[in-house]
This record gives C-alpha cells, structure tokens and sequence, in this order.
C-alpha cells in the first residue's frame, strides 16, 4: 500500500524489517532475563513476594483499591474541569477580537510553559497560606489544581489544532449561508473537529491520570503509587508491588483508550469527518504557527 507519506517496502526492505526486527526481539529477550536473573539472585522472584497479592485481601482492601479510587477521584475532577475549560480557552484563541485572542493566549503560554509539579506545590503553598483548607484534604485540591491549570492549556492547543486542521472551506460555506462566527464555531467547525483532536485528547486524559502520582511523591496525596511505600513497609516486596501497580495503571489506561477508540469509530460513522487527525506534533506546530 502506498500513500503520500509512506512508499510500500520492496523485497530488499521487507528482508530488512524481518532482519531488524528478529534483532530487537532477542535483545529484548535477553534484557528480559537479564532482568529476572537479577531479581532471582536478589530473592525478588520468591512465591512470599508474590502471593501476599492473591492470598491476602488485605493488601487489595486496605492499600491498592483505596489508592486506585483516589487515582480516579483526582484524574476524573481534574478531567471534567480541564476540559471544558481548555475548549473554552481554544476557541478564545481563535477569536477574531485581540482584546479576546491576546490575554488567552497569555494564559495558556503561561501555564503550559510551566511543569505540573511546579504548579502542584505552588497551589498547595496557597492553599496553606490563603484558604482554611486542612491538611487531610488539601494535597487533593493541590494535585487537581495543578493538572487543570497545566491540562487547560494543553487541551486549549489541541482544540485549536483541530479546528485550523479542518478545511477553509467549512468555514467560507458557513459564512456564504449567513451563519455568524459563534454559529459557525459552534455547528460547524467544533462538531467536525471533535474526530480529528480525540486521539491527542485521549493521550492528555492519560497524562491526567498518571500525573496524579506527582502528587503522591511530593504532596502526600494517598493515589495509587503513594501506596508502594505502605505495602513494601508491610509485606517487603517492593519490586512486586510496582509491577503489580504499573499493571493497573495499564489496566486502566487501556480501558480509557479503548473507550475513546470505540467512540471515535462511532463519531466517524455519525458525523462526515475530514479524516484529518490531530497528534501532539500538530499542536506543537499550531502553538508556533507553522501550521496555520
């Protein structure tokens, strides 16, 4: 198959795609038991280490589900007011009014030049300075400020690349029916743009959820990660418990994305999509204006 970004291998490259790839398998087959035979000396591959995972509901009750649960209660908040707020942010950086187009813009340079960790610390210093909030809360407000005010942005680039993808064309038949800026936005360009901005989308919500642990390192926030410390100090398994960690963080990311593949594959079918699809290089380059 061929297409305009990628020519068809011919015999020559197939040999050598076969060649490339048989190497990488076996260097990874080999890191891998150079890896096992590591923990096997360092007695990390023991059934005690394990088991405690299937034997002990404890573990589960008392550590991973709570831990999970607030991975999700942070994620999910800071999901549901990024969002709306990011697209509000991307549309106010299409406007046509500089007074609009200007300070949004500031905004979400601002913030998206600024790491989350940093903005994490900086709102739980304010929180402690400013607001009532106790000790036991706090860490929770701090982590969702922190991943909305950096998410925003980001998500504000995204929507904006995905409606600069759309043709130019969308825009003049709208403006040849009569329909105004916010009619056009609204009914036209938003609801064919939503297709092509949903993977870079879907990659952001999964930075949303893994982000969380952040706040489990620095902040104290009780998430899922925060939970290998209690577990190791209790069973001393270190080495499971972030392998048994960084498969539900596998679990529920594959979840998220197989969510929004299938819901993307029905918008596709529901609305007449340009095909065009927006990555985290796109928005890159809409941010620089290379783009436009």
């Amino acid at each position: 198959m061929t297409s305009v970004l990628y020519d068809a291998p011919g015999p020559k490259a197939k040999a050598r795609n076969w060649i490339y790839s048989g190497v990488f398998v076996v260097l990874l087959g080999l890191a891998l038991w150079w890896a096992l035979s590591l923990m096997g000396e360092k007695n990390q591959l023991d059934a005690d280490k394990w088991t405690p995972f299937v034997t002990d509901g404890q573990i589960w009750s008392t550590f991973l589900i709570p831990g999970l649960l607030e991975t999700l209660k942070a994620g999910v908040i800071a999901m549901v007011i990024a969002i709306p707020l990011g697209a509000l942010m991307g549309i106010g950086r299409l406007s046509d009014h500089a007074w609009v187009r200007v300070p949004v813009g500031t905004v979400v340079e601002f913030f998206r030049a600024i790491p989350v960790l940093m903005l994490m610390i900086f709102a739980s210093a304010f929180f402690v300075q400013f607001t009532p909030l106790s000790s036991d809360v706090r860490p929770l407000y701090a982590v969702i400020t922190g991943l909305v005010l950096y998410n925003a942005a980001v998500i504000a680039e995204i929507v904006r690349a995905g409606v600069l993808s759309l043709p130019n064309g969308q825009t003049d038949a709208a403006k040849a029916i009569g329909m105004r800026k916010g009619q056009t936005m609204v009914h036209v360009l938003i609801p064919q743009a939503v297709t092509a901005m949903l993977p870079a989308l879907v990659s952001q919500l999964v930075v949303i959820l893994k982000d969380t642990a952040l706040g489990g390192s620095i902040l104290g926030l009780g998430e899922l990660l925060s939970m290998n410390r209690q577990i190791s100090a209790n069973y001393s398994n270190t080495i499971a418990t972030l392998v048994v960690i960084a498969l539900i963080y596998i679990a529920v990311n594959f979840a998220l994305t197989s969510f929004a593949s299938w819901l993307e594959g029905r918008l596709r079918k529901s609305t007449k999509s340009t095909g065009a699809v927006v990555g985290v290089a796109d928005v890159g380059d809409m941010a620089t204006g290379r783009a436009m």
